[in-house]
């Protein structure tokens, strides 16, 4: 069973929006990290989506140096 890629961007779209509601309406350092880490992981996400839609694997490559952004 393969989820639409219609699914996959909307539950991207919800989780980058709460972490942009998150880096805005927050002023903890730690709250605001875990935030901008969460729409890191809704960008992966799409771009994961994307990829498996056009049966491409760039977009798993990029992944890897969002993850390894996000680590450093």
């Amino acid at each position: 069973m393969i989820v639409p890629l219609e699914h996959v961007i909307a539950l991207s779209l919800a989780l980058f929006s709460i972490g942009v509601l998150g880096v805005l309406f927050r002023r903890n350092a730690i709250t605001i990290f875990m935030s901008i880490e969460l729409m890191l992981n809704a960008v992966n996400l799409s771009l994961v989506g994307f990829s498996r839609y056009y049966d491409s694997v760039d977009g798993q490559v990029f992944v890897f140096l969002v993850m390894t952004l996000a680590a450093a």
